[in-house]
């Protein structure tokens, strides 16, 4: 079996294109990935032309670790965000048409199951007016569908420093939150590498009342060691990893022992396997993985089949229950959030167990999509 080609659909709205690939075979079987671009599609749909041409037209789909390789190494330069994105989606349509080959899940050639069923977590929810009242209405709805986790980030546009009076009306609106759910549903805390670490732990004390599951990326990514000054101060889980694109580049973050839960996008940082990897890695550093996911169908059923087999794993990001829901029509057999358990089933559907619908994709055309966290309204995914 041979790959004779590939095609791109770009899925639109105004805050997030998301990118389908189609890898096409001699033998007529298909595989599909996706990815999320922020501000990057074009970029990323320019790659995979040369991408094509140069490593993945006429390449065998079973042989995935030689083509992730080439793909990676062999245009010598160093592999960034859109690389790596390049080289995500090809990767699930080559285990895609490996699994439809095969008559299995990708799941089960990656070693097999450890659960049935994998935690969601939800997370586009407040889109909405940005107060104590309507943010615990907004959190009551995402508990009366059935999950048992949401994630906020309550920060308005907070860059560094946090006022005072900032600080208490963030944590008017995680009170509010916490109210509305209980005390056994997971709130994570998100704060999208807005703070300095002073500013960070400041406001991680100020929200401890309120039990976060965990403080996601306190500080900017870049510096790991502002990211140990956090953990060593607070005390509640650090989570952080998902704008590093290279699992190579984890290294740093392991040995520093910063972070208690690792976030990879399996739609950047080169796909499922790549993912895997690094979750076993992981999992000698008694750390947990919990995917970054905030694109479509078809990278949720991806990073369902890394939860599948992966005994450390913890929870998966959720966003299409909430913004932009009208997007699920794309994909047949999208996975779906079970009320009754908040989580998903593990599907024994052979490949990833979906399938791109071209048509209903043509209905959402790319777009010029925005989207800033340090604007105001940005919570409400409507881009001026």
């Amino acid at each position: 079996m041979r790959i004779t080609g590939i095609s791109t659909h770009v899925v639109g709205t105004p805050w997030r294109n998301l990118t389908y690939v189609q890898v096409h075979t001699d033998e007529g079987l298909t595989g599909v990935g996706e990815t999320r671009m922020l501000g990057r599609t074009d970029a990323l749909l320019g790659y995979l032309r040369e991408a094509s041409a140069n490593h993945i037209e006429g390449s065998d789909p079973f042989a995935i670790e030689d083509l992730v390789r080439r793909m990676k190494y062999g245009d010598y330069g160093r592999a960034g965000e859109i690389v790596m994105s390049g080289i995500a989606v090809i990767e699930m349509a080559c285990w895609d048409i490996k699994g439809k080959a095969l008559g299995v899940p990708v799941w089960q050639l990656l070693g097999g199951k450890v659960t049935d069923r994998v935690k969601a977590y939800a997370n586009g929810w407040y889109t909405t007016e940005r107060t104590p009242e309507a943010y615990h209405k907004a959190a009551q709805g995402v508990v009366e569908r059935g999950y048992r986790a949401l994630k906020i980030d309550p920060f308005g546009t907070g860059h560094f420093e946090l006022g005072q009076e900032e600080t208490r009306y963030a944590v008017s609106l995680i009170e509010a939150v916490r109210d509305a759910i209980g005390p056994d549903t997971e709130l994570m805390l998100e704060m999208h590498g807005r703070f300095s670490p002073s500013t960070a732990v400041r406001i991680a004390r100020e929200m401890a009342p309120f039990r976060p599951a965990w403080l996601e990326e306190p500080v900017p990514p870049e510096n790991l060691k502002a990211l140990s000054k956090v953990a060593e101060k607070v005390d509640m889980p650090i989570a952080t990893g998902e704008r590093i694109h290279d699992r190579i580049e984890f290294r740093e973050l392991f040995e520093s022992q910063a972070a208690d839960i690792i976030q990879p996008d399996v739609g950047h940082i080169g796909g499922i396997l790549e993912t895997r990897k690094l979750a076993a890695t992981a999992e000698t550093h008694y750390t947990l993985i919990a995917p970054h996911n905030v694109g479509g169908s078809v990278l949720t059923a991806a990073s369902l089949q890394v939860a599948g087999c992966t005994p450390n794993f913890k929870i998966l990001e959720h966003f299409n229950d909430f913004a932009d829901a009208d997007i699920k029509k794309v994909v047949k057999g999208a996975p779906a959030v079970d009320p009754a358990t908040g989580c998903f089933e593990l599907s024994d559907a052979p490949g990833l167990g979906v399938e791109l619908d071209v048509d209903a994709a043509a209905e959402f055309p790319q777009q010029q999509a925005r989207f800033d966290l340090w604007a105001d309204g940005w919570e409400k995914r409507q881009p001026k």
